[in-house]
């Protein structure tokens, strides 16, 4: 399988610095499953193109596999010359700067949309006429196929389900690598690994900008994820989330968030209050013997720094429905930077707080810090499920405002909550009503107490509720 990446961007030999490749040197990168051969056939200031080839070797697929298996699957197959999920994997391994959006000398021709045209063949493109049309015009493209006969010496047989296939188009280099690792296993309907949980995070991360709006969203995610009908649907419902995120959204989503989270934070700076919040619920998780946590709704990984400062804490997960908000978590717990024991007590996930998830049971403590009024009333139900009858962790930290202190606040009007994205903030009463209804339904018992300097008539800043499972 043959890839070329061609631009007249000048001058167009700094693709080269977008690759990470020189164009004047042949390189090649050896895989479990086959070799990557990368060079430049043309470079010049007027037009560079790169090439890209794989080659499978079908024997080391199965060699020690499946003895049983007949000669024909063994020995006689396309992989070697259609191999698209093979070749995904070699785009993400041969060309990961590139593939993760950086370039150490051109970071903003890469963050830049420029001029492409794309060259693959041969291609599968398993399933019905126009197939390839509508998984990459949606997305921009110039999309020119040529199909391929069965047999040159026999035209009457027809056409083969192989095709050449020519994009072209203006767009950032990672977007182009993404589209074709997303949906070169799409094309072929088959994928050479497992499909598990991970893949739904995968595909998930890599789609995030544009596969929510794309019209063939179902058939993509029905495709990548080989119809394993419990992957799908949890595809499908975190979809439609990240929907409602972007139609909810005013103006420009990042812009308009960063405001919200700067007035509420410089509203309960002078208290320290965010301060006080984290070390309250790390203290609480210590107290009882938490050493299994996940951070539901975990944001920019506030209170996950916290905890990876108390070794008692072997096994830390954060989760989140943004995955905005978990790029910059990983940025700023520095992740990368980090020494093996260090990373492995640490693991970021995207996933919804109002569908079950059976990666977030067996945890000894969940902690839902400042989460809960960010949910539609509506959905309150479906949250409380999902937490405390599925994943149903021994321990459960709720904090959320308490209303009443608002009136405490400088220069905050009478009846406003604290942060734009709040469908409700409770007072003392009404949270109290809620934590009794929910322990009573799920078998917890409750305490509540508060974050914050109390006030004789408005209460405190934070309440927090400690839910402990009724041991049976």
């Amino acid at each position: 399988m043959l890839l070329t990446i061609s631009t007249t961007h000048q001058p167009a030999t700094d693709l080269g610095f977008l690759l990470h490749k020189n164009p004047d040197k042949m390189h090649e990168v050896d895989l479990a499953f086959g070799k990557v051969v990368m060079a430049y056939p043309e470079a010049s200031d007027e037009k560079c193109t790169f090439a890209m080839t794989l080659d499978v070797d079908p024997i080391s697929l199965v060699r020690g596999k499946n003895r049983g298996q007949g000669l024909l699957d063994q020995y006689v197959n396309d992989r070697p010359y259609a191999a698209a999920s093979f070749f995904s994997v070699a785009i993400a391994r041969a060309l990961n700067t590139a593939f993760a959006g950086r370039s150490k000398n051109r970071q903003e021709l890469a963050d830049s949309a420029i001029p492409f045209s794309v060259v693959l063949t041969p291609v599968p493109a398993r399933g019905s006429d126009g197939v390839v049309e509508r998984l990459f015009q949606p997305l921009g493209y110039n999309v020119e196929t040529q199909s391929h006969l069965l047999d040159d010496q026999n035209p009457d047989w027809g056409d083969s389900a192989y095709v050449t296939l020519t994009l072209s188009g203006k767009i950032r280099l990672q977007d182009l690598l993404t589209h074709l690792y997303v949906l070169l296993p799409v094309l072929d309907n088959s994928k050479h690994y497992y499909v598990d949980q991970d893949e739904v995070d995968k595909l998930l991360k890599k789609g995030e900008s544009w596969l929510a709006d794309h019209p063939e969203k179902d058939f993509i995610v029905s495709r990548y994820l080989k119809r394993r009908g419990g992957l799908v649907r949890d595809a499908q419902e975190r979809l439609e989330q990240m929907a409602r995120l972007t139609d909810n959204a005013v103006d420009d989503v990042d812009v308009v968030d960063e405001k919200r989270e700067a007035q509420e934070e410089a509203l309960e700076k002078p208290i320290r209050l965010n301060d006080l919040r984290m070390e309250a619920v790390a203290a609480t998780l210590a107290e009882h013997g938490a050493k299994k946590i996940i951070d539901l709704g975990c944001g920019e990984g506030k209170l996950l720094r916290v905890l990876l400062s108390n070794k008692q804490f072997t096994d830390i997960v954060g989760v989140d429905a943004s995955l905005r908000a978990l790029d910059i978590a990983e940025r700023r717990l520095r992740l990368d930077q980090m020494s093996e024991r260090q990373r492995q007590r640490i693991t970021l996930m995207h996933g919804a707080l109002t569908y079950r998830d059976r990666r977030l049971e067996n945890f000894d403590a969940a902690a839902l810090v400042e989460v809960i009024e960010h949910i539609d009333p509506d959905r309150l139900p479906a949250l409380e499920r999902a937490i405390f009858e599925f994943s149903k962790p021994g321990v459960v930290i709720v904090t959320t405002p308490n209303r009443e202190y608002n009136a405490l606040f400088e220069n905050m009007p009478e009846g406003k909550l604290r942060h734009g994205d709040h469908r409700f903030e409770w007072t003392r009463a009404e949270f109290q009503a809620w934590a009794t209804k929910t322990a009573e339904t799920f078998g917890y018992e409750f305490e509540i107490s508060f974050i914050g300097e109390e006030d004789e008539n408005y209460g405190a800043p934070t309440q927090m509720a400690v839910f402990e499972r009724c041991v049976s």
